[in-house]
């Protein structure tokens, strides 16, 4: 790790890495102009109860819409009107995107006993934990059904907020404790138009190329499904085979990680180098949530330090300058890179005091935590705008080791 110089300090940017390795995001040389943006909210429908596995909740979801097809047929028939669906709100959009039409139903499939993990497989048991630690606030990343780092390091994160003993591993005693929620681990979910209605078009990686574009927009319908939802776009594949994912008004099954209480806004955040994860604490200490990050990297190491915010941007532009990187491609000039959750900072820039740094989200979410950036503190871009939402200028930010 190399040390820092007060004008060196000044020329560092971050990145988020893409898949592969090749597509990153940067630090903005210039604060970041905002953009309007909108959000949404779903208040998905919970009952009571553990999870049988998500391939018989898709099935029962299904016959449970086909019920419900036929009882509103029959109401039909008796007024002599045609039956209107019930009417929830708009799903978040992790990304300051257009607001989405509203979503037609939501159908939760029927539960199983609580508590059986004995007789669910592991990727239900996984995906049901990752669910539950994601409504607690202590995000797991992308959910995947799948264990890893990031989820490790959730699970450790909830087992200190619960006083357990703090393994990383998904016990008896944490699986017990998560499931005082007993909300679904998916819901169904309608298709809106403004879901599938796009323009999705593959973003280069070159930086350059971005330039031209009119918007950096998601490359596919379940890139967008999956940053609503929190989820890698392979599960809503997934949990949906067999569904049309580019046509309005078709059901699918999604993670239940929408409509959770609001948390209250923090008074410090705290970056953990090491750890890789950033969290979020009241004004006497409590930890509110807690989310994966990645930290810095050899050339441009996380500036250790007490800091504060100076603001927050929404959907910002990216002001790139090559000058300013060790690894910009020869040729490379300034340019402005266009708004959107594919821009190299992702949905929400929160400007840090220490110049040129800053926390961002990230077009890559699955590389959070697992990759290295150029210094920033990059998280999801879900995790980004709920951490925007959280902090003002001058909260308290400690950057650590």
């Amino acid at each position: 790790m190399k040390h820092i110089t007060a004008p060196a300090l000044a020329a560092l940017l971050c990145s988020v890495s893409a898949a592969a390795g090749a597509q990153q995001a940067y630090l903005v040389k210039n604060k970041p102009a905002a953009q309007p943006a909108s959000q949404q909210s779903v208040q998905p429908a919970t009952q009571t109860g553990a999870q049988p596995s998500v391939q018989a909740r898709v099935a029962a979801a299904s016959d449970a819409n086909a019920q419900t097809a036929a009882q509103a047929r029959a109401m039909a028939g008796s007024t002599g009107a045609a039956p209107t669906a019930p009417q929830a709100a708009p799903a978040p959009m992790p990304a300051p995107a257009p607001a989405a039409a509203p979503v037609a139903a939501q159908v939760p499939a029927p539960q199983a006993p609580v508590n059986a993990p004995v007789e669910a497989s592991e990727f239900d048991r996984l995906l049901r934990a990752q669910v539950l630690l994601d409504r607690a606030h202590f995000s797991p990343g992308e959910i995947d059904g799948a264990f890893g780092s990031n989820m490790k390091q959730a699970l450790s994160g909830f087992q200190k907020s619960r006083k357990l003993p703090v393994s990383g591993k998904l016990d008896e005693a944490t699986w017990n404790a998560l499931n005082a929620d007993n909300a679904p681990t998916v819901v169904a979910y309608t298709l809106a138009d403004a879901d599938v209605a796009g323009p999705f078009r593959p973003i280069p990686e070159d930086m350059m190329e971005k330039a031209k574009l009119p918007n950096l927009g998601y490359a596919t319908v379940q890139e967008g499904l999956g940053e609503k939802f929190h989820a890698s776009p392979a599960l809503i594949d997934k949990l949906n085979r067999g569904k049309n994912l580019t046509r309005a008004g078709e059901q699918i099954m999604v993670p239940n990680v929408v409509g959770t209480p609001p948390l209250p806004p923090a008074a410090k955040v705290v970056v953990s180098r090491d750890a890789r994860i950033l969290t979020l604490e009241d004004a006497s200490g409590k930890l509110l949530a807690q989310y994966p990050a990645s930290t810095g990297s050899e050339h441009d190491p996380l500036p250790i330090g007490q800091w504060k915010i100076d603001g927050v941007a929404r959907n910002p532009t990216y002001n790139y300058n090559p000058k300013l990187f060790w690894d910009a491609k020869p040729g490379d000039a300034k340019t402005k890179v266009p708004a959107g959750p594919n821009n190299p900072v992702g949905v929400a820039w929160i400007d840090l005091s220490i110049p040129h740094y800053g926390i961002h989200g990230t077009p890559v979410p699955g590389l959070v935590g697992k990759t290295e950036s150029h210094g920033c503190i990059r998280l999801t871009n879900w995790s980004a705008a709920e951490v925007a939402g959280l902090v003002q200028a001058g909260t308290q930010v400690v950057l650590q080791e």
